[in-house]
């Protein structure tokens, strides 16, 4: 989908996705220090409101301008600049202490521009987050893309880091607990990337 459709995506409803943030980005960023932090693909906001609230200086980046309009609204005088630009070819215009990619949906050569992208305006020592639907929810979960070139494994993320100078943290394939229209529990399986650049000292 391209920006357009996105724009017409977010348009046609109150809101795409929920008020609150990604469980996984919760669990995995609340204990960080506040800094910088870039919310690549943000859509509505989710996750850069959330984190502005945590004392995160955050910048929230989408191609769809009605999401960042809705992301605006909803995030009153929270710290957040709002940019629209394409993930794949945003500049950083200086350093991130928090880099987070949730949810993208992009086939591999899209994808690896954008991890990129991400990875390259972190500082040394800071944090990138990765959450997105994993390829084995197509045939073994629930909900989610029906497109697989969109879907990924924590495995490709790490692939489109390669040569880069990280340290893992956490890579695999998570399960995330959702409800079928009549209240009984599925679940979806999301891949999770999460690595720290390393000082160029290391």
């Amino acid at each position: 989908m391209d920006a357009n459709a996105w724009d017409e995506r977010y348009a046609a409803t109150e809101l795409v996705w929920s008020v609150t943030p990604n469980e996984f980005v919760a669990a995995e960023l609340a204990a960080l220090p506040p800094g910088r932090a870039v919310d690549l693909a943000a859509g509505e906001g989710r996750n850069a409101i959330w984190l502005a609230g945590l004392g995160w200086e955050v910048t929230a980046v989408d191609f769809s301008r009605v999401a960042l309009d809705k992301g605006r609204r909803l995030a009153g005088d929270a710290d957040v600049t709002w940019v629209c630009a394409d993930a794949t070819t945003w500049e950083a215009d200086s350093a991130y202490d928090l880099a987070v990619l949730a949810y993208l949906q992009l086939a591999a050569e899209g994808r690896r521009a954008a991890v990129r992208r991400a990875f390259a305006a972190l500082r040394p020592g800071g944090t990138f987050l990765l959450v997105a639907h994993d390829t084995t929810n197509l045939t073994e979960g629930t909900g989610g893309p029906q497109d697989a070139s969109v879907l990924m494994t924590a495995e490709d993320v790490l692939d489109d880091l390669r040569g880069e100078a990280l340290d893992v943290v956490r890579a695999g394939r998570v399960e995330r607990r959702v409800a079928s229209a009549d209240g009984s529990p599925l679940t979806a399986f999301d891949a999770l990337v999460r690595v720290v650049r390393r000082s160029y000292s290391q």
